[in-house]
């Protein structure tokens, strides 16, 4: 699918997206839990549907849902397929892996589109430390493995991604017969293992840490049978409003929560620090545009605000710097590579210097035709930058946004904007 959208100003009230990151663990947990999960708020999205039929494949039930409410039902990991199929979604495969070989069957670990190029390489560390032998890995999807996990005193590496930490947390945290502690060595993203220990606190199993170098588990037995949860709104992808708003328009967030532990909530801040109209209320946002000042921003914890915070640099007066350049080789793209081909179409100038993106202020963008990469977050952000083009913008592979917002598009209409949507 192709999407041309014309420039123009956005204004209007809309819901936060759902949170796909907290649907997936809650997923997780929802399998693990022996009981059932009634969750409120679900998602939609392509990556929280390949979680749903994960935990499917694992032996969980769904009892019950509808545009509100989702029931869950499960006694564990119970696998009823010897393959698992996690689509596209990174989270999901290295989520679910560990989860999947507490069942101590021989089960392959598959994908399709851009995972199946996505770096696995940390499972050939970790797995055959806890009992999991692999067959014929070769770093990426898919992954054959048998073997019961055990939980058991290990060191991993968390400078990759922390996705492999939530993993072994999941699965410790409902396979632990005895104390045990995960040592991690460099960990990058940290907020999201807030998320994580957050969700698992919610079903009942709380893990300590000793400033995020240890977590320390200890087994335990919840005595009850139903958890009740709702997913809360997403700052990654509310983020894309938010900068469109603050460079270019005017409208009102509602969902999103202000205590929130996900990373990409840094967005909001960073806006009122370069001078963006923020005004907060318990149950909403609003956010007006303002004249921007230059900034700089550590995207070390948050990598998944580079691509929007890329749009948001090139509308701040001088020159903005973001560092964390190399969290984003492993991402649905080589995202420096998709972030500055954009950048390029759109004729904003940019440099690359160590780890940090640096790009200079921008009047107004080239009309351009942009190739998204097949990356949700580069079709977003460049459909954001359309609206500061010259011309119309068009952005091919646009139907990536179904990854985490399939609503992307119609949200735009909604707030006002031009966009044209065609099959290619």
């Amino acid at each position: 699918m192709q999407a041309t959208i014309k420039p123009g100003k956005i204004s209007g009230s809309i819901k936060a997206p759902v949170s796909k990151s907290m649907m997936q663990r809650v997923c997780a947990a929802a399998l693990l839990h022996k009981g059932k999960t009634i969750i409120h708020n679900q998602s939609y999205s392509e990556d929280d549907k390949a979680s749903l039929h994960i935990i499917q494949q694992l032996g969980a039930k769904i009892i019950s849902q509808d545009a509100h409410i989702l029931i869950i039902e499960s006694d564990g990991a119970t696998p009823v397929s010897n393959t698992i199929d996690c689509g596209e979604s990174g989270l999901a495969a290295r989520l679910f892996t560990p989860i999947a070989a507490l069942a101590g069957k021989e089960i392959t670990i598959t994908g399709k589109g851009s995972l199946l190029n996505r770096s696995m390489d940390e499972f050939e560390t970790i797995l055959p430390q806890l009992g999991v032998e692999l067959k014929n890995f070769n770093g990426s999807l898919p992954l054959k493995m048998q073997g019961r996990l055990q939980a058991k005193d290990i060191t991993i590496n968390g400078d990759v991604s922390s996705q492999y930490l939530s993993g072994l947390l999941f699965a410790f945290a409902y396979a632990a017969t005895k104390p045990v502690a995960i040592q991690v060595q460099n960990l990058k993203s940290k907020p999201y293992i807030d998320l994580t220990l957050q969700v698992l606190k919610h079903f009942g199993k709380d893990i300590a840490h000793d400033n995020y170098t240890a977590f320390y588990i200890t087994p335990s037995t919840s005595a009850v049978q139903t958890v009740e949860i709702n997913i809360e709104g997403d700052w990654s992808n509310a983020s894309y409003w938010l900068v469109a708003a603050a460079t270019s328009g005017d409208i009102t967030i509602e969902g999103l929560d202000s205590k929130s532990v996900q990373a990409d909530k840094e967005i909001l801040a960073l806006l009122q620090q370069i001078g963006a109209q923020v005004q907060q209320q318990e149950k909403n946002i609003q956010i007006t545009a303002a004249p921007l000042q230059e900034f700089e921003f550590d995207a070390t914890d948050c990598p998944d605000l580079f691509p929007t915070l890329a749009i948001l640099a090139a509308k701040c007066k001088g020159e903005s710097y973001i560092k964390g350049i190399h969290r984003l080789w492993h991402k649905e793209s080589n995202r420096i590579e998709s972030i500055t081909e954009m950048l390029h179409q759109f004729n904003i100038h940019y440099s690359i210097e160590d780890d940090a993106l640096c790009i200079r202020y921008q009047n107004k963008f080239d009309y351009a035709t942009i190739d998204s990469y097949n990356d949700h977050r580069i079709a977003m952000a460049a459909a954001i930058g359309a609206l500061h083009a010259k011309g119309p913008v068009t952005i091919t592979g646009a139907e990536a946004v179904n990854k985490s917002y399939p609503n992307f598009f119609k949200t735009l209409i909604s707030l006002g904007v031009t966009v044209q949507t065609s099959d290619t």
